[in-house]
């Protein structure tokens, strides 16, 4: 919510924390097991965080990677 201004996707907690696919499928399950979030499988973005947003630590910016390999 604090990087789009809507519940995330899969793929943009993806893109942010540079995992795959699957880590954030089990990370969104972990949270959905313990209580922490609440979603409505199928439905995209309905991700709804069930503890107060003002206990997490904020999130810092993306930072680019740097790397010595050329793009093509």
């Amino acid at each position: 919510m604090q990087v789009n201004r809507q519940p995330p996707a899969e793929r943009d907690m993806q893109r942010y924390f540079g995992v795959t696919p699957p880590s954030v499928h089990q990370m969104v399950l972990t949270l959905e097991r313990l209580g922490l979030i609440r979603r409505q499988p199928g439905v995209a973005r309905s991700i709804e965080l069930l503890i107060d947003h003002n206990s997490l630590p904020p999130l810092q910016s993306i930072q680019p990677v740097i790397s010595s390999v050329q793009r093509y």
